[in-house]
């Protein structure tokens, strides 16, 4: 679903991305990990046409994403939750869920079908449909972050650091869900500071150090070498 190969780019004078090539399939949760500054949230914009591309290719869906719009790509699968929540604080709950699926131009039978499913995904966010978004807590907001994201019916599914600034059972949580979203068929690429908590639940796993892919292989295979992955954290 998600294909980068050799991908490089640049932030001014500084290169984030020095080759990196990444895959995602239908059905996998796959995590990036690494220190700050280690070029993850690079990679995801870089992914999704947000950062430009000094050479290497992506493809979506079997097609090349060279030349198209962010926006264009959210609308044919491809959705990014990036880091932040950025939910719009002047609207309510179900406000911020509907305008996911108005992005992706849903039509009404669908989307109240989608609404649905989230609430059942998201008790939390039913129960408090009526109320602005700014006054849920960091978790809700987290969720709501997720779930107006899948409310696009996306293919593929791009998360920027979700347990930032969360408790740990919020963290849990939320990560459980990306793995039961991944199992059910959605291609996942999650980026997450937890390092020993992404290994948890992920597939495959890729740590980044400088902008470079140092380790890459099964998450549980990562997560038995803890001196190995703490190296690269650093």
């Amino acid at each position: 679903m998600i294909r980068a190969e050799s991908v490089c780019a640049r932030i001014g004078a500084s290169e984030v991305l020095r080759g990196i090539s990444v895959s995602v399939a239908p059905g996998e949760l796959v995590a990036v990990i690494g220190a700050n500054g280690a070029g993850k949230t690079s990679l995801l914009r870089a992914i999704s046409n947000l950062l430009p591309l000094q050479s290497g290719r992506i493809a979506f869906d079997g097609r090349d994403t060279a030349g198209i719009a962010p926006h264009a790509l959210a609308r044919a699968g491809l959705v990014h939750v990036p880091q932040g929540r950025r939910i719009v604080p002047g609207l309510t709950v179900r406000e911020n869920l509907l305008i996911g699926a108005e992005h992706a131009g849903v039509e009404a039978d669908e989307m109240a079908r989608r609404l649905a499913l989230e609430y059942v995904r998201f008790p939390v966010l039913q129960a408090r449909e009526s109320v602005s978004a700014v006054a849920l807590s960091g978790g809700e907001q987290q969720m709501l972050a997720v779930s107006r994201g899948l409310m696009m019916g996306p293919k593929a599914l791009l998360l920027d650091e979700p347990s930032l600034g969360l408790a740990p059972q919020v963290v849990q949580s939320i990560l459980s869900t990306l793995r039961t979203l991944a199992e059910e068929g959605l291609a996942v690429l999650l980026v997450e500071q937890a390092a020993m908590l992404a290994l948890d639940h992920a597939h495959r796993a890729l740590v980044l150090r400088n902008g470079e892919c140092v380790l890459e292989d099964q998450a549980q295979a990562l997560r038995g070498n803890r001196a190995l992955v703490d190296t690269y954290l650093s």
